[in-house]
This record gives structure tokens, sequence and C-alpha cells, in this order.
């Protein structure tokens, strides 16, 4: 696909009705006009089918961010879709709970090792929060230690550099420590000087877990008398069965879980200790649509679809794209910019700007190049059980000509051959 032979006026005249009346044109930062190449990639996206996306000028698309990583069979699964279809001609939300709660609660503690109580909202932000917040009851304690990211909650955000609006006194209360370094723990929970309630870490992402570490958390954490959460909200159900802490052997108090839950419909879930999340009888963590059904069936159809043959052909699938970026990234040379980690059910594709600045003119590069080959790339490459090997071929095709290009003009020339405005950073260092 040439970047001549795609119209996005569509996109365009989308974008402009959005101006001044969604504030950051829609409703989540990695899908805004600033992540994407504008004229070069899609502003609005209209259907998918496994694991191919359609824009609103009927472009079609390889889907690698995947929704931002919910949808791990593939987009309008059909077993998904039926279970939705079923529970919708019996309701959406009722008075009293249904039972399809204890389906997916039941499903929950059966495969992940920390779950021995179980409850649900609606987004990652949501469970992390009420994670802290029971933590803090549990210690009588206020600091919180965090590594990663959790969500737009004023607990966690007002360490980030997208702090505005969040008072300075809830700001304190949250430090944060170094992945993959527990000297940086160590110093942090020093800092807090025995009031940390809680310590919180995605327990792997683009970088996996050195030996020891994630037990040297947990190790810490309860050392200090912290509540040791495992953020798994993308991690969770993608990893393994039981998430990064079945497939790493490390439990953590409390885990919180989403995305994959749900196949993309709307749901988060908090698991762990009962002794723990026995207090969620009295704090207070409560929403109408908690316990929305047609999510919960999704997710009850979702987790009866991930069997052990599922898991395998993630893995699989994921190693094929591991190696051959790797391959394409020696074969042009452009190592010192670009690099693949994490775990093969989520490789991400790391970009280092040869001339660091405000803005991402090598990711831009690699993301309009490998656009106009028809693949959509944002750095994330989520799995999926729909993604083909014609898929997994023409992404490797595409990656090898993204890195050929980068490897022309890297690293003084990129500007000059970017089609559109350079990406910025979602979140900017803060001085």
């Amino acid at each position: 696909m040439k970047a001549g032979e795609r119209s996005l006026q569509r996109s365009a005249e989308l974008l402009e009705r959005a101006r001044g009346l969604v504030p950051g044109w829609t409703q989540t930062l990695s899908k805004n006009p600033t992540q994407w190449m504008q004229g070069i990639a899609p502003a609005y996206l209209a259907r998918g089918e496994g694991a191919h996306v359609w824009d609103v000028d009927g472009n079609e698309y390889i889907d690698w961010p995947m929704a931002l990583g919910p949808v791990i069979l593939g987009h309008s699964h059909s077993a998904v879709n039926e279970a939705v279809r079923r529970q919708l001609e019996d309701g959406v939300v009722f008075t009293l709970p249904p039972p399809v709660e204890l389906d997916v609660a039941e499903a929950i503690r059966d495969r992940v090792p920390c779950a021995e109580r179980v409850r649900f909202a609606k987004s990652g932000s949501d469970v992390n929060s009420a994670a802290i917040r029971v933590a803090r009851a549990f210690t009588g304690r206020d600091g919180v230690l965090a590594c990663g990211y959790h969500g737009w909650h004023d607990w966690f955000i007002g360490t980030t550099s997208r702090n505005a609006g969040v008072p300075d006194a809830v700001a304190a209360l949250t430090d944060t420590f170094v992945y993959g370094d527990l000297g940086s723990l160590e110093a942090a929970l020093a800092r807090q000087d025995g009031d940390t309630a809680a310590v919180i870490l995605e327990p792997a992402g683009a970088s996996t877990p050195p030996a020891g570490f994630l037990e040297g958390v947990m190790q810490r954490a309860r050392a200090a008398g912290a509540v040791a959460v495992f953020d798994e909200i993308i991690t969770g159900f993608r990893f393994a069965p039981g998430g990064a802490q079945e497939r790493y052997g490390v439990t953590p108090d409390l885990a919180t879980f989403g995305k994959a839950l749900g196949n993309g419909l709307p749901i988060s879930a908090i698991a762990g200790r009962g002794e723990v999340m026995d207090l969620l009888d009295e704090v207070f963590f409560s929403g109408t649509h908690g316990g929305e059904a047609l999510s919960l069936a999704a997710a009850r159809a979702t987790l009866s679809e991930l069997t052990p043959d599922a898991y395998r052909e993630l893995e699989r699938k994921g190693s094929v794209i591991q190696q051959g970026v790797r391959q394409a990234i020696a074969d042009h040379g452009v190592g010192d910019w670009v690099a693949i980690g994490g775990e093969p059910p989520w490789p991400v594709t790391l970009v280092t700007e040869p001339q660091p600045g405000p803005t991402l003119p090598a990711k831009s590069l690699i993301q309009q190049e490998m656009i106009k080959r028809g693949v959509l790339f944002n750095g994330s490459n989520f799995i999926s059980l729909a993604h083909s090997q014609e898929d997994l071929e023409r992404t490797l095709a595409a990656y090898d000509a993204a890195f050929a290009r980068l490897a022309e003009v890297a690293p003084a020339n990129i500007l000059s051959v970017l089609e559109a405005p350079p990406l910025s950073p979602a979140f900017r260092h803060q001085t």
C-alpha cells in the first residue's frame, strides 16, 4: 500500500469536527493526533475483524496495537460476540447482581495464584486505585511506591508530567522506583520512613524482570509492612492463564487485571489475599456498572477461549515477530536506535532517538513507513490469536523497509523525509 493510493479525507473531516468539541480530540491519550502521523495514519477507525481494521475511508490495516492491548482473541470474535448477544437478550444491568459475576470470579480464582477473592470494575485505573485504597486501610499508612504506569487517578498521575490539577499534598504521598533496581526501591522505602502502604509495579513490559527482582520487591515490601501489588492490567491473562505472577512464579498480595480479560469489552478486576481483600466489605469501592453483564459474559467467553493451545500460539507468533525484528535491525545496522523487548505475547519495539529533543522523529519515520505498507504501528506488538502467518510476514517486511529507510537518513536527516509533523511523547521528562 502506498500513501498515494489511500484517501484519508473522512478522517480529516472528523478531526476537524472534533476540534473545539472534544478536548484532546479523543478519550484516550494514546489515540490522540500527537501519537499518530497526521495525513499518513488514519484518525478514526470504523470496524475490525480478526487482526485487521478498516478506517473511516475504507482503508485496511494489520492491527498491532489491538486497541492498546485488550483484543487478544481478535476483533469481533465469534464466541465473544455470541456470548454478548445471548446476554443482551436477558439484560445489561440489574437491580441485583447477575450470576455471571460468580462465574467469572471463580474462573479468575482458579487461574490466578494470588486470587482468593475477586471484585470487578470497568477500567484499570479503577482497580489500581481500589488496590491503593485497600492497602492504605490494611496498613493504616498513606505512602505509595510505584513503578510503571498505573492510570489517571491522582495518587499516581501526580508523579508524572501530566500532573495538572493534582494537589501537591496528594502527589507527595507517592514516590517512584526504578524497574530492575532493588537499591532504588530500598532508597524509596527509606524516604517514606515507615509510612509505605503499598508497593505497586507492572511486573513486566518492554523490559523483562532480572533474576530475583520480583522476588526482591515482594520481600522488601513485606519486610517494610507494605502490601505488594502487581499491576497486571496488560500482562494478566496474556502472559499465562495466571498472568505474570504465574509466568515468573512470584505471588503478590494483590493484583489488578483488565484489557485482555474481556477481549475489548470494558471490564477490570482486583484479586488477592483474603485478609486484605476482605476489607472491601468496609472500604468503599462501588459503581453502578461494576457488575454490568455484557462485559462479564464477554470475559467468561474470553477465558474459555484462552486454552493451553491458545497460549502456545501466542508464544509462537510473538517469537516470530521478535526474531524477525531482531534480524531486520541487524540487517540494516540500526541497533543503536531500535531494539525489541518484552515477552513473546507482547513484544515492544523500542526506539531511541538519534538526536533527542521534544519530538520523536525516528519513531515517526518507522510509523510512517509501516502505515504506508498497511501496518498500524505504535511500538507495541500485541499478539492476538487472529494474527495469521501472512500478517506476520507482511509485518516483518514492513519493519524491514522501515529500518532500511531509517538507516538511509539517520541520524541527521530524519526530519527531511517525514511526510507529516513528528510524534510527541505522551509523557514529557520532568525538570
